[in-house]
């Protein structure tokens, strides 16, 4: 048997959201050794042009278009200008999030739930159908949606976070049943505690790190390389029969 293609993305193209850090940028820069032209996505230009650059310095094809996924209007814009960079699109990562809260759900304001769905769910389901043509005319499309930990079971204060990474999961195996027929993966990535900028108000946190650790098999928290590894399972060729598949990295944490 040869293995020496089943983790090659050679010849497709890549888009990743909220990815100009953190474990975003992690699986931009996996794809990208592993053959793929990505484009990374987040709202500052001058920060995507900077991780572009350095990634481009080490001889991969990396380009970043601004675009706030909170914002629907701009959405196609980011697909139109990375189709007319790359010519298509073969893989999604929907990997951008907000928790602008932490605390008690019922503290949870109105507009704190409409930008946390807004950019967690809805955004995600729109880009989707926005890439539906150029997934569609791929030889082999994938989508890997970033969940949660918390989209399997709520997390302490958390509590809309939880709900918005539960209801895409759910979104993604609804994709994942309809989009079989055209020969389109969905797949869904659950991290748990993940040393990131995003997550740092809970592994800054002595307390919360002391009631983790008992529930952690493996004592510590992941990385974002970690989660990276997942998602270059999850878009090439070695994980051709997996849709609709709701995949924990967590170190153990919801055993």
């Amino acid at each position: 048997m040869d293995l020496s293609n089943v983790f090659s993305l050679e010849g497709k193209v890549a888009l990743i959201t909220g990815a100009s850090k953190g474990i975003g940028l992690s699986i931009a820069e996996v794809y990208a050794a592993a053959g793929a032209k990505v484009v990374i996505s987040s709202r500052k230009q001058d920060v995507l042009d900077e991780e572009a650059a350095n990634l481009s310095k080490r001889g991969y094809e990396v380009t970043g278009i601004a675009c706030n996924v909170g914002k629907m209007d701009e959405l196609k814009d980011l697909v139109n200008a990375t189709v007319s960079k790359y010519g298509g699109i073969d893989i999604l990562v929907n990997n951008a999030a907000s928790n602008p809260v932490f605390g008690p759900v019922h503290e949870t304001s109105l507009d704190a739930f409409d930008k946390i769905m807004d950019v967690n769910v809805k955004a995600p389901f729109e880009l989707m159908k926005l890439c539906f043509p150029h997934l569609r005319n791929s030889s082999g499309a994938s989508v890997i949606n970033v969940s949660s930990v918390g989209g399997i079971s709520p997390e302490p204060g958390l509590g809309i976070y939880s709900v918005s990474k539960a209801a895409l999961i759910s979104l993604s195996k609804v994709f994942a049943k309809e989009w079989g027929d055209h020969h389109i993966r969905v797949n869904v990535i659950c991290p748990g505690l993940i040393k990131t900028k995003f997550s740092e108000a809970l592994w800054s946190n002595d307390k919360i790190m002391g009631m983790m650790m008992k529930s952690l098999a493996l004592k510590r928290v992941g990385t974002s390389e970690e989660i990276a590894a997942v998602a270059l399972f999850l878009a090439a060729s070695c994980s051709s029969y997996n849709t609709g598949a709701v995949i924990t990295a967590d170190g153990g944490f919801t055993i």
